[in-house]
């Protein structure tokens, strides 16, 4: 059975697919959600509030697949490169709502920013399990093995080129395939880069 969160984050998702950014209004959440609107706006200050608690849920489930089912590729580069076309492709499959998600993540609302702050942490530690082959790891795991100096930076850059990548398909500059093969691009050049430096 669906807690009423997911309820709620179910028809944000489904109104924003349906109508973009603007058609996620707080009232019509909550009357489909079956929830009052006091209740909502408690759990959910904005409709930024909102759909980025709906892109971090979003996160948390690609974390429970990728416990059975870890990136794969012979090569840190080849492993990164099949995460990036997996969430990619797991995100644009519904694209109003990914276009929805990216202007409210961008908003610089101070109620967003813990939802931006945890969807960030576990695309962190995604992006390292793609990098070492390994199941996605804990936050608990992360202290007592931490990432080195070049898998943490790898990891922030590549997320934030991914970010740019993804305005760029919003605005339709680009394809989910070139958001993909610039992200292979981005890892093996960082990967060389921060190997070269040293």
């Amino acid at each position: 059975m669906k807690t009423r969160r997911d309820r709620i984050l179910d028809v944000a998702i489904n109104l924003a697919e349906a109508g973009g950014f603007d058609n996620v209004r707080q009232r019509d959440v909550a009357e489909q959600a079956g929830v009052a609107l006091g209740t909502l706006y408690k759990a959910f200050r904005t409709k930024e509030d909102l759909l980025s608690a709906a892109l971090d849920r979003e996160v948390i489930l690609l974390e429970q697949r990728m416990e059975v089912r870890p990136a794969r590729g012979k090569t840190p580069v080849d492993r990164v490169a099949a995460f990036f076309q997996g969430v990619t492709r797991g995100l644009c499959k519904k694209p109003r709502y990914a276009r929805a998600v990216l202007r409210a993540m961008a908003s610089g609302e101070p109620e967003v920013a813990r939802n931006v702050a945890a969807y960030q942490g576990r695309m962190n530690r995604l992006i390292l399990a793609a990098l070492r082959g390994s199941a996605p790891i804990s936050e608990p795991d992360l202290r007592r093995e931490p990432p080195s100096e070049k898998e943490a930076t790898l990891a922030l850059l590549l997320q934030q080129l991914w970010f740019a990548a993804l305005v760029a398909w919003s605005a339709g500059l680009q394809s989910q395939t070139q958001v993909v093969d610039q992200m292979r691009m981005a890892a093996d050049v960082l990967m060389r880069g921060i190997k070269d430096r040293r």
